[in-house]
């Protein structure tokens, strides 16, 4: 009859995985939307709208993170750290469907050289966000850990000089005002994506230093 009252750890670490995997779902189906916008508009919206299924699971996901984070009297890691983990992940997805709607609403016709590579470097980032993530029960992984937060970091360093690159094509070459406008806030949701892949890794990192 005690059962009840024996404190839980929680399957955080499955969740943790769970909402990995979706964001890289989410960033192969942005990588697939950008390579669809030079084929055909309505095929780029359906990547679209795909991305709003895979965020809504991942939200679910973090719903259900947080609710165990509330009923678990002892947690695998510091509560904190599970709640900025989990959140920081719903914001990499969440932005992903930002940049995703954006494309839509804004009837984007063309993915530019410079979106594709935004959308590369999003789907390398969140492919070591899940290897980072994956690694995460066991702190003998450590080393692994914060060389996939150093991996992320430098992704993230690689989209801000894409993001200058493209911001200085655009105000020199695009004379449309309209497109500079829409393409400008491509660019920099895009760029914030991989912002949120590197508030991960530096989680990640701070998870690894704090419990070693």
């Amino acid at each position: 009859m005690f059962g009840r009252f024996m404190p839980k750890e929680g399957k955080f670490f499955d969740l943790f995985n769970a909402h990995a995997k979706e964001i890289v779902r989410g960033a192969d189906a942005m990588v697939a939307l950008m390579s669809a916008l030079n084929r055909k508009h309505e095929e780029a919206v359906a990547h679209a709208d795909a991305i709003d299924i895979i965020e809504s699971r991942a939200d679910k996901i973090t719903h259900e993170t947080i609710a165990l984070l509330h009923s678990t009297f002892i947690t695998p890691l510091d509560r904190d750290e599970i709640h900025k983990l989990i959140s920081s992940m719903d914001d990499v997805l969440d932005t992903i469907q930002d940049a995703a709607q954006t494309v839509a609403m804004y009837d984007i016709r063309r993915a530019t050289p410079e979106a594709i590579r935004f959308a590369e470097i999003i789907r390398a980032s969140a492919e070591k966000v899940s290897q980072g993530v994956s690694l995460l029960a066991d702190m003998d992984n450590g080393p692994a850990i914060l060389q996939a937060a150093r991996d992320i970091d430098k992704l993230e360093s690689e989209a801000d000089q894409v993001l200058r690159e493209a911001m200085s094509r655009l105000f020199r070459e695009e004379s449309d005002v309209r497109e500079l406008i829409k393409l400008k806030a491509i660019y920099e949701l895009l760029e914030t994506v991989t912002d949120h892949c590197d508030d991960v890794g530096n989680l990640l990192e701070a998870i690894v230093l704090e419990n070693s």
